[in-house]
């Protein structure tokens, strides 16, 4: 079995719970609900600046396995108003271009803020 490496990404929320941000298993990665949280602790007001932040924090913790979103594979988009997939989708397919991963989309009471609007968990493959 491949080394499992479990990392805490600096500038990412520090976890509410107990849990890192990313896991590196071998080629898998796996990455915990990215929110719209930014660097200085803010929480932009519209689904879609948080949904760019969330990106961005993904961004940051395959980074951190030498990872990019061409890599990923799974994504799993949790909202707190399912309306807002309409909103959040152009971001979406900029930000994935041609490399659709699987996805499930899933409407929720809330998240761990009752700002929060938009959350995003992702699984990757690393190439050889």
């Amino acid at each position: 079995m491949s080394e499992i490496e479990r990392l805490m990404v600096p500038g990412q929320l520090e976890p509410v719970s107990h849990y890192c941000h990313v896991t590196r298993a071998g080629k898998l990665v796996f990455v915990s609900g990215m929110v719209g949280i930014d660097r200085n602790g803010s929480i932009p007001p519209s689904v879609v600046e948080q949904f760019q932040v969330a990106l961005s924090n993904l961004d940051a913790c395959l980074d951190a396995v030498g990872g990019t979103a061409e890599h990923i594979v799974k994504v799993t988009v949790f909202l707190t108003n399912i309306a807002d997939r309409a909103l959040i989708n152009p971001a979406r397919q900029r930000y994935f271009g041609r490399h659709r991963p699987a996805s499930t989309l899933v409407a929720v009471s809330a998240l761990i803020l009752p700002q929060l609007k938009v959350e995003i968990e992702a699984q990757a493959v690393l190439p050889d």
